[in-house]
């Protein structure tokens, strides 16, 4: 058990998760049923012209059991939202023991100050000036996501901060010199029936979980995306960041079709009372992470 607790509860509450989507009801043709007339998810995985897994529709990241979520929560289950999350959107180490990161040292005491100061009381936090989540925050957070596959580009279309990002499976090659992104640069390929993603070019402005955690600009992901049958799909991120982790961090997100609705539009800015509510950063700046996990 260690402190990490107090930043949380802060956090979760002003990250741009928005509502459950607010679509009528309906159910594209296509969708396999079961014999009462409901969306069979245990279907056979659905295939394009080449043959290959189609992984359009609209997806979202599974919950992780309500124990391994309260762990992490200072408030327990009364901290969880409406949409329960996986334990890696909470933080990205949840497999890790406190202080056993595989992170360098440098990153290691950025994080612990983080920690300390509770990054969500503070206007440098982006999801208080209604920054983007980022990659690979925008498609962790437990609100849905859609994918569009085409046969030269995959589209990842996310409800939160309705954002976007392009994966171009077109032959072309990473860029030598991105262009530093929130979404960074992507392409992809099939080995068998995976769909391999690689990223490039992310700016070091976003945060890795609800946490705060950081990354450097010199951040790379790889992401296997492997779709079991019509209704679930293992999602697997590895991150490479020489600045930041002592060697390749693999986290697993399993995902679930959504058949029976779609994205709405979801803005951080419209309307938005709190900032000016928020403790300032002299008052906070001082005050210990209290909690346990």
């Amino acid at each position: 058990m260690h402190s990490r607790g107090a930043v949380l509860a802060g956090l979760l509450a002003v990250m741009s998760v928005a509502v459950d989507a607010q679509w009528a009801q309906y159910t594209p043709k296509s969708t396999p049923k079961t014999s009462d007339g409901r969306p069979n998810l245990n279907a056979p995985v659905p295939r394009g012209a080449s043959r290959k897994p189609d992984l359009s529709g609209v997806w979202q990241i599974e919950a992780s059991p309500i124990p391994e979520l309260i762990k992490l929560l200072p408030g327990g289950e009364n901290g969880l939202g409406e949409d329960l999350p996986n334990k890696h959107f909470i933080d990205i180490y949840a497999d890790y023991d406190f202080g056993k990161e595989p992170l360098t040292p440098d990153a290691a005491a950025a994080n612990m100050a983080i920690l300390k100061r509770g990054l969500a009381t503070h206007s440098e936090d982006p999801n208080i000036r209604c920054m983007p989540d980022g990659f690979p925050l925008v498609q962790t957070i437990p609100v849905p996501f859609k994918i569009v596959q085409t046969s030269g580009l995959t589209l990842v279309l996310a409800e939160s901060s309705t954002t976007f990002r392009q994966i171009f499976t077109d032959g072309r090659p990473l860029p030598q010199d991105p262009q530093p992104s929130w979404m960074g640069s992507s392409v992809g390929r099939w080995e068998g029936d995976t769909f391999v993603v690689q990223t490039v070019g992310l700016n070091d402005r976003s945060a890795l979980d609800a946490m705060g955690h950081r990354h450097s600009a010199a951040m790379t992901v790889t992401e296997r995306y492997h779709r079991r049958d019509f209704g679930h799909m293992d999602i697997e991120m590895t991150f490479d960041d020489p600045n930041t982790f002592t060697g390749p961090l693999t986290v697993h997100f399993p995902a679930v079709l959504r058949p029976e609705t779609d994205l709405i539009e979801y803005f951080c800015a419209e309307n938005e009372k709190d900032r000016e509510h928020l403790p300032s950063r002299q008052a906070t700046s001082d005050t210990p992470a209290t909690g346990t996990r």
